[in-house]
């Protein structure tokens, strides 16, 4: 036997014995075994490879487990629940939310009045008050329960209020400044001019009844 003959034969007994170390591609269940096998007979010390999985599973959520047991056993706390304010609308269109409901007497047409109120725009951009924002001084406002001098709207509002009472609500243009001569409308040019200048769209009013004079 020549030379060439005798490599070539070494050769391919080389690539069979090569061939029989290497796993046989049967399903991959198998290879899976195979690996870990592999991984335990490498590192003896090591038994996780051949662990089943669901154990594996069930050791991962322990740790995750013991977190969580902890608060389920800590008292809930009680909820209160919200107090619901409802809205009516009156014949004229404007909706009112009864906040506070007063004692005494109830406001009637032609009564004269003491008040404060908050004006803002129905986006809630604030107008005008006649409560100061940062010191918290009122300066109360007194007017007879009479179209001709307040908008309609508000009077309507204040109608059936009681003192002490507070109500909030939304006033469509119509029944609101329909002309500059009604009140109530601030004395100081910045807020007249921006109260004036939205006049044609909803304002929100939040009104509190002082007194009936």
């Amino acid at each position: 036997m020549g030379a060439t003959t005798m490599a070539i034969s070494h050769q391919l007994s080389i690539t069979k014995l090569h061939h029989s170390f290497l796993p046989r591609r049967t399903s991959d269940k198998q290879d899976i075994s195979v690996a870990g096998i592999f991984a335990v007979s490498r590192f003896p010390s090591c038994t996780l490879g051949i662990l089943p999985r669901r154990l594996l599973l069930f050791i991962g959520l322990v740790p995750v487990w013991s977190n969580i047991k902890p608060a389920f056993s800590l008292p809930m706390p009680q909820m209160e629940e919200p107090e619901i304010i409802r809205t009516r609308k009156l014949a004229g269109g404007v909706r009112v939310q009864d906040v506070v409901d007063g004692e005494g007497l109830a406001a009637s047409d032609g009564d004269v009045v003491e008040f404060n109120y908050v004006c803002r725009r129905a986006n809630g951009y604030f107008v005008y008050s006649t409560v100061d924002q940062f010191t918290g001084e009122a300066m109360p406002i007194t007017f007879q329960l009479n179209e001709n001098q307040m908008i309609k709207g508000l009077k309507d509002v204040i109608i059936g209020m009681k003192i002490g009472g507070k109500r909030r609500a939304l006033i469509p243009p119509n029944m609101g400044y329909v002309n500059e001569q009604l009140k109530p409308i601030p004395e100081e040019f910045g807020p007249r001019r921006s109260l004036l200048s939205h006049a044609n769209e909803p304002l929100v009013f939040e009104v509190q009844l002082l007194k009936i004079l």
